[in-house]
């Protein structure tokens, strides 16, 4: 079985070929946030994210009309379940149509996976999208009635690393306590409980730390003065896209801005070391989550390639739980064999419900 695997991300567009179990190939195009920003949404990305995958198969001399099955990340519809899902018309207009309230590029991989498998008439699916909702009701409740707080996460990554992890003690995912941080391009935050996600920082919502391209937990009145001058698609922006970074330095580029902190200059030192900060205080957030029950905190994501990041953090919170450092991520992995488990017959793929896990209280 030869699987497509796509994953768009913030900053990067990260494509995967699968002959069964064996990797064909894997690579990431890095785009800056000037360059994405040149689309007023993120739908608009679509052809130019599209082109980014086909050039990529040309490139490693694959024939998309050999493709068995396309996997793509997902996420922006109405919240979901864990586990692999087939993309369908009402997944992908409901994906389209951020029908879960949020706006993050990893939805352009189901809309990708979609229209490819329309084109080649062969089937798509998603797993573990941005939006599983696994929350408690404490986690959800916030003091505006009727606004809750969703679960918007790097959940593909988070749960695969701490599968992973849960192994190497030789234990099972559902058996121990986690919190796993993705630092990458969005950055998230999140406390594992016999797993299940049970709370975390919503990735593209105007919260938890700030990022290479998103604003981050900003004080409620300070935004109330900024849209007095700003409209309300320019904050949603710097939610997801303008922020971070991009708002600082004009860039999304990790590297510029550390090498930038390295040659000395104040304001890339100064930010820098307060998002790992920030970092660290939704880590001991999420501490108090799981009663200080914590058999290790997992730090995972493209940025962990800086070591003062880990550093940074074991300093400050390795008093919580043991800190074990995984580079990069393991998404392509994860969707690629899921996804051939259920081409071979060993899982089945559920049906998206086009209803949200969570739609309210009784008193609502």
């Amino acid at each position: 079985m030869r699987i497509l695997v796509i994953n768009p991300g913030s900053t990067s567009t990260k494509v995967s070929v699968f002959d069964d179990d064996r990797e064909v190939f894997t690579e990431s195009v890095f785009h800056d946030a000037p360059e994405l920003l040149k689309y007023k949404t993120t739908n608009d990305q679509l052809p130019f994210r599209k082109k980014v995958v086909l050039d990529l198969l040309e490139k490693h001399s694959v024939d998309i009309s050999s493709i068995d099955a396309f996997a793509g990340r997902g996420g922006c519809a109405y919240s979901q379940k864990e586990g692999v899902m087939k993309i369908d018309r009402r997944l992908f207009e409901d994906t389209r149509d951020d029908k879960g309230g949020s706006d993050h590029p990893a939805k352009l991989g189901v809309m990708m996976a979609y229209e490819f498998s329309r084109e080649y008439s062969k089937p798509a699916y998603t797993l573990n999208p941005t939006n599983v909702d696994e929350f408690t009701p404490l986690a959800r409740i916030t003091g505006l009635k009727g606004v809750y707080r969703r679960a918007q996460s790097h959940v593909l990554n988070q749960k695969g690393i701490a599968r992973l992890h849960a192994s190497s003690l030789g234990r099972k995912y559902e058996e121990c306590s986690f919190i796993v941080c993705h630092i990458d391009g969005g950055i998230t935050v999140a406390a594992h409980k016999n797993g299940r996600m049970i709370d975390g920082t919503e990735g593209a919502g105007g919260d938890g730390p700030f990022t290479p391209t998103r604003l981050g937990s900003v004080p409620v009145m300070e935004t109330a003065k900024y849209l007095e001058s700003h409209t309300p698609a320019e904050l949603e922006a710097m939610c997801s896209r303008s922020g971070g970074f991009v708002s600082h330095f004009g860039t999304s580029n990790s590297d510029t801005v550390h090498r930038m902190k390295e040659e000395g200059d104040e304001h890339a030192s100064l930010v820098w070391e307060t998002m790992i900060y920030q970092i660290c205080k939704a880590i001991g957030a999420m501490a108090c989550v799981l009663e200080g029950k914590v058999d290790a905190i997992l730090l995972t994501g493209g940025l962990v390639r800086f070591d003062d990041i880990a550093e940074g953090i074991q300093r400050r919170c390795s008093w919580i739980a043991p800190v074990s450092v995984y580079k990069g991520e393991v998404e392509q992995e994860e969707l690629g064999g899921e996804v051939l488990k259920v081409m071979r017959g060993e899982a089945e793929a559920s049906v998206y419900t086009g209803k949200p896990v969570f739609s309210g209280f009784d008193w609502d």
